[in-house]
């Protein structure tokens, strides 16, 4: 009988509890790493994350729980990161032991700001894994449904479908439903600005934006995140997939996304520290803006972004969100 691998979830927010519930559906052990001792010891006696998503109960039985990163990596062959990207190179430091013979699936939505580069390039140009090796998971699929176990969807991108297919596998359930796809760059780029345009979403709301400026809105960005990721990587993509479009509709409209809400108390007035002190979440898109605009910056050809730019003109030039909002609306149709 052929060898199962075996998986570990790094990560002990929300995304990384719904990932391990939804592991849990089909395995009989999961590696799960945490690093707050605390909540992985409370965890650990009460079967559920104090912290997160605290309405689902795990058979602690079943969970290979540790705060040590280098256990988690050493006892798993496939390894999925839900670790915010503003704190993923910090907790790659205190890795001594080697990922090269690991498959890395990134769960993350963000840009690693130390090197400027989505999760699966930072691995491949930092670490050396081969991009075979490399796949990302995708929504549109929120962790507070996943916990309600409402029907919910799933992209698994990865070069090598082999690999895809396995973890595709894995999370499926009655309330997951999985799609494998090779887009490995596009999907993860559209990851990283979808956050950035539910934010744009969520200003608008503070502002007292309605559901027609809304509509606008998302129909714009879809349209903007097209031409962006076909600069970047120009493949014959659907970009009304699942993967893309409606990722991008459940971030922008959904009460659960925190990018939105983030965005949300921006546009009535709150400081960005402020308001990522309140939530006690990380919002991901705030810190992608930052690289996307960069990034964006530099191609040799330019792109139009007018909602990027708005962001960014609010967010990192403290500009008055209503005046940017205001030319926004002038320029989107």
């Amino acid at each position: 009988m052929k060898k199962q691998p075996k998986f570990a979830v790094l990560g002990g927010g929300s995304w990384g509890t719904a990932l391990v519930k939804m592991l849990c559906e089909n395995l009989e052990e999961v590696g799960w790493y945490m690093r707050n001792t605390e909540a992985l010891e409370y965890l650990r006696e009460h079967g559920h994350n104090p912290n997160y998503l605290s309405s689902v109960t795990f058979n602690t039985s079943r969970l290979r729980l540790t705060d040590c990163i280098d256990e988690a990596v050493s006892a798993a062959d496939i390894l999925i990161f839900a670790i915010p990207s503003a704190f993923l190179e910090k907790e790659l430091n205190n890795l001594k032991v080697s990922l090269k013979d690991k498959t890395i699936f990134s769960a993350i939505k963000g840009i690693v700001p130390e090197s400027g580069k989505i999760v699966g390039e930072h691995f491949h140009d930092l670490y050396d894994i081969p991009f075979k090796q490399i796949g990302v998971i995708t929504g549109p699929c929120h962790a507070e449904e996943v916990a309600l176990e409402r029907l919910s969807y799933l992209t698994i991108a990865c070069a090598d479908k082999t690999r895809a297919k396995k973890v595709a596998d894995a999370l499926s359930s009655s309330y997951i439903k999985t799609k494998v796809s090779k887009d490995i760059i596009g999907t993860e780029y559209a990851a990283m600005l979808k956050n950035i345009y539910a934010i744009a979403a969520g200003i608008a709301h503070g502002l007292g934006y309605g559901d027609n400026f809304q509509s606008v809105l998302m129909s714009n960005a879809i349209r903007e995140m097209k031409r962006y990721t076909k600069r970047l990587y120009n493949i014959d993509r659907n970009i009304n997939h699942s993967a893309y479009l409606g990722d991008l509709l459940v971030t922008g409209y959904s009460t659960f996304s925190r990018n939105r809400m983030f965005g949300n108390m921006i546009g009535k007035g709150y400081t960005v520290k402020s308001a990522m002190m309140e939530m006690n979440m990380v919002a991901e898109g705030y810190y992608a803006l930052k690289s996307a605009y960069k990034i964006k910056e530099g191609f040799e050809k330019a792109v139009k972004t007018p909602i990027i730019d708005a962001v960014y003109r609010v967010l990192y030039e403290n500009e008055n969100p209503k005046k940017v909002f205001t030319e926004l609306a002038d320029v989107i149709s």
